[in-house]
């Protein structure tokens, strides 16, 4: 969900690997190859629906869009990485508990810490916005691919790193969604915080659920270590844009969340890179 103009960065995409997805499910109708050239597509015109939101004054109309498109190229390259059954499991999986976390969240006040949405963006469903769940799916996907990246063993600890990598990589990226958000009007922390007005505990709370999420992610998808460079590609696509968007497109620039963010995401997306390469293509 980002304004930014820049962000063109490669997509190195699953579209030209020729690794088969792993599991029971079998091949899937246009292959895996077929998926990976959607995924690139769609992250492509993301992409450009982003450029475009950093070009008009109103970029809470293409909001959603952006969020639509990075969830189904979410899905098209995890389908390639996993077949697309369980692809879709897995995505739908992060929803449900995105949303129920964010519909538990403006009741409670748990885990995040008290706030609410404002009625900006729509359809709502128990006040929580359809797109909010639809963000933690396809990020969901990408920060776990990143962390699988980074520890891909199928031992114990490897799982348990995997999860917790995955879970500190999806945090990072509200670093950037929460000041952004704010800025837009799309939701109002009623205490404020120390961090452009967010409490600390809303990022305990994203610790929590995203560690939920990747675990659940873990479970479904037929090899949680399955490298996917489209996925990866989404991740380090976010944080750039993110980056650019908050130092140098914003007006005002936040160059104090352009660092920060940058600097989080940043670490996750070169390990995984760096850990790719070295393992060679998949």
């Amino acid at each position: 969900m980002n304004r930014g103009r820049s962000g063109l960065g490669a997509v190195n995409g699953d579209a030209v690997e020729e690794a088969k997805p792993t599991g029971k499910d079998g091949p899937l109708t246009g292959g895996p190859r077929a998926l990976g050239l959607l995924g690139c597509a769609l992250l492509l015109v993301m992409i450009a629906a982003q450029v475009a939101s950093g070009l008009q004054p109103r970029p809470i109309l293409l909001t959603s869009v952006v969020v639509l498109l990075l969830a189904a190229s979410a899905v098209a390259f995890a389908g390639r990485a996993h077949t697309f059954p369980r692809a879709l499991t897995a995505f739908a999986a992060a929803v449900v508990t995105g949303y129920a976390a964010e519909w538990i969240g403006i009741r409670t006040g748990l885990p995040f810490g008290a706030y609410h949405y404002t009625g900006v963006l729509r359809p709502q469903l128990g006040s929580v916005p359809v797109i909010v769940a639809l963000a933690w799916g396809g990020m969901g996907l990408a920060a776990h691919a990143t962390a699988a990246a980074i520890f891909p063993a199928a031992t114990a600890y490897g799982r348990a790193a995997r999860v917790a990598a995955g879970a500190a990589a999806l945090t990072a990226w509200d670093l950037f969604l929460d000041p952004q958000m704010l800025r837009l009007g799309l939701w109002v922390w009623h205490d404020g915080g120390p961090y452009r007005g967010i409490p600390l505990s809303n990022f305990v709370g994203w610790l929590l659920v995203s560690a939920l999420v990747m675990v659940l992610i873990d479970v479904i998808v037929a090899d949680p270590a399955a490298r996917s460079t489209g996925l990866r590609s989404v991740y380090a696509v976010m944080a750039f844009m993110e980056t650019v968007g908050f130092a140098a497109v914003f007006d005002p620039p936040d160059r104090l969340v352009a660092v920060t963010g940058g600097a989080c995401m940043g670490v996750f997306a070169v390990l995984a890179w760096w850990r790719g390469r070295r393992a060679g293509p998949a």
